[in-house]
């Protein structure tokens, strides 16, 4: 009997998606296809991110770029950590057994997330302080702190899933891939009610009420700038100015921060919502499992589309990121060819 069963599972392997197996090439090729999409485009994205904060300062004089690269790496690592599950479907050789392997994937890829998710937590209540604290804003907030802040993120979500190695429950469905982690670990509704505890709750809790004190600050800005405005027409051209330029770049910076978040729990509360059913039911569905789980992972690579597309200094650095690449191929042309014509390069556009 049990060589029957060893002889359907190595005939068959283990997917998920079972309508996405594909016999002529013996793996789940949909579920291959969806993780080694979502790992390509994590890995490339946050790399891009790392470098444009490099290559453009000024996005660093903001304390919130400390927090934003924080979550960049961890976006990178979590993009490196699916390629553990992405090798596993395809066949190669793990180095250790497959219970461990998928128990340390789910561990690093949920610390990993929770790193994330407090990050934003505290970008939030930073622009928070700035707003309603301008003047000891500097004072409050030092590199110092910052860093330290940023350790304590990384200890705190470390220690928050500590415990599923102790056998109290399951961090999620990331290491759902491995057949071990989706028929022998099991949630447990304790382990799940104190992660919406120390985590998800109080996480978003800070997100809601710093955005909605900090747009309703602006608000009343606005509305102030807009009687003096109004009460001295005749001063309303150098008042006005001054009022607009204070009010509106805080206003317009965290709204680029708000969209990051809101996107970060949209993606997220599918897999929320379902991890709190099947912890507190019993009941689990291998495919909404993996579609909530990649949705939620997907939103490692949104960061980077976001932030591309409402920062204009960040455009800035990329387009300087990009130059200089052109220029660096441009060189490596000029050296390989010793009569190219020092100019521009008709064929891509670069200096050289």
């Amino acid at each position: 009997m049990n060589s029957t069963l060893d002889g359907n599972q190595s005939s068959h392997p283990f997917c998920l998606l079972t309508f996405g197996y594909l016999e002529t090439v013996d793996f789940c090729l949909l579920e291959v296809l969806i993780i080694v999409f979502l790992t390509v485009l994590i890995i490339s994205g946050n790399i891009i991110v790392i470098f444009v904060f490099h290559c453009a300062p000024l996005l660093n004089h903001h304390t919130t770029s400390y927090f934003i690269q924080t979550m960049a790496y961890a976006d990178l690592l979590v993009g490196v950590s699916c390629l553990v599950p992405s090798l596993s479907l395809l066949h190669y050789p793990l180095p250790v057994k497959e219970s461990l392997t998928c128990q340390v994937f789910g561990f690093v890829v949920s610390v990993l997330k929770s790193v994330s998710m407090a990050s934003l937590a505290c970008i939030s209540i930073d622009r928070y302080i700035a707003i309603t604290k301008p003047l000891t804003y500097n004072t409050l907030v030092t590199p110092w702190r910052l860093r330290l802040c940023i350790f304590l993120i990384w200890l705190y979500s470390t220690l928050v899933f500590l415990p599923s190695f102790f056998h109290w429950g399951k961090p999620g469905y990331h290491g759902d891939v491995f057949q071990w982690c989706a028929e022998s670990w099991h949630t447990d509704p304790y382990f799940t009610l104190f992660i919406v505890v120390m985590l998800y709750a109080p996480a978003a809790l800070i997100v809601c009420f710093t955005y909605f004190n900090i747009f309703r600050i602006c608000q009343q800005h606005t509305k102030e700038i807009s009687e003096r405005q109004a009460r001295f027409s005749s001063q309303s051209g150098e008042t006005g100015e001054t009022g607009e330029v204070q009010s509106c770049p805080d206003k317009r910076y965290a709204m680029v921060l708000f969209r990051i978040t809101s996107v970060f729990y949209i993606l997220w509360l599918p897999y929320i919502i379902y991890f709190l059913l099947e912890s507190s039911t019993g009941h689990s569905n291998r495919f909404v499992s993996f579609l909530t789980t990649w949705l939620a992972i997907s939103n490692s690579f949104c960061n980077c589309v976001i932030y591309s597309l409402s920062n204009s200094v960040f455009q800035r650095g990329l387009k300087r990121l990009s130059g200089a690449m052109c220029t660096s191929c441009a060189s490596q042309t000029i050296a390989k060819d010793p009569y190219t014509v020092r100019g521009k390069d008709p064929l891509n556009g670069c200096h050289i």
